[in-house]
């Protein structure tokens, strides 16, 4: 679904999390490079100078942010406060637990949410406000194709990003008649450091599961053998174009949902062909089930 809106001809300033690696910095490094302003954040700032200054130097700021703070939307009420207003909101911080679905401790399933949801919602509430008033403003949700059909470990990790997607679905429907948008970026696997930045339970994983699916994709995960082939500069370019409507993302302005990586459009297929096969198995049963006249 699309919906038309407006950009103004101006440079936009856009707030990006997570910015010590991977999208966030590059992401930073694309739209500083095309003249806008970025206050890039991160959880720990003092771990990266030399890439705070080398946004500082380009004109940008760099300001901690940990997304599992309740008090996280504070950067933004700051800002605005301050006059400077956030016109590209871009959620990309975040980090993830692997585990079976029963092994999680009750600690890292919320844990996960704050990072991944709760956090994320509190920068929206924040920040959307302040468009909604001035009838402008991009809300960019990264996301993942685990949002879409989760893998087998992903019991904590999937269900943040299916909640942050619901959300995103639901903002853009109540803001876009005030010329706000939401766009979900839905990534496949890249080549960021995602993959080395994955933690797992502190509990031991049952005996049943040794030698199942669980254990070999954690496995997978933590020894190397998994190699993302997606290239994440030509995904930040992609994204780039879509929300200002330039390049490949010309006449586009009005999407709510990009996916990117050939793995994902696989993922979409088979999310598509599993409802379509309950529709032709349940069909005659979803349709017969009023009251009668």
């Amino acid at each position: 679904m699309s919906t038309t809106f407006t950009m103004p001809n101006r440079q936009l300033t856009w707030l990006i999390t997570g910015c010590s690696s991977g999208f966030g910095l590059a992401l930073t490094n694309m739209v500083q490079s095309h003249g806008h302003k970025v206050i890039a954040t991160s959880r720990n700032p003092s771990r990266t100078p030399e890439l705070v200054a080398e946004v500082e130097r380009k004109g940008g700021k760099w300001l901690k942010l940990d997304a599992e703070d309740p008090n996280c939307a504070d950067v933004i009420k700051d800002l605005e406060s301050s006059g400077q207003q956030i016109d590209v909101l871009v959620n990309n911080a975040g980090s993830s637990i692997h585990a079976c679905v029963e092994q999680f401790t009750e600690e890292e399933v919320r844990r996960q949410m704050e990072s991944m949801y709760f956090g994320p919602a509190r920068l929206i509430r924040e920040a959307v406000a302040h468009m909604r008033i001035r009838r402008f403003g991009i809300v960019v949700n990264m996301s993942s194709g685990a949002g879409l059909e989760g893998r087998e470990t992903m019991g904590a990790y999937a269900p943040a990003k299916a909640a942050l997607d619901s959300v995103s679905k639901i903002l853009a429907k109540e803001v876009s008649e005030f010329n706000v948008r939401v766009l979900i970026v839905s990534l496949g696997a890249f080549n960021t450091n995602m993959v080395n930045a994955i933690t797992t339970s502190k509990n031991p994983m049952p005996e049943d599961y040794k030698g199942s699916i669980a254990e070999k994709t954690i496995n997978a995960m933590g020894n190397g053998s998994f190699n993302p082939e997606g290239d994440k500069e030509k995904a930040v370019k992609a994204i780039y174009e879509v929300v200002m409507g330039e390049g490949v993302g010309a006449g586009r302005q009005g999407e709510r949902f990009l996916p990117l990586g050939r793995d994902l459009a696989a993922r979409v297929k088979q999310v598509q062909d599993q409802y379509s096969h309950s529709m032709e198995v349940f069909g005659d049963i979803c349709n017969n089930v009023y009251r009668d006249s």
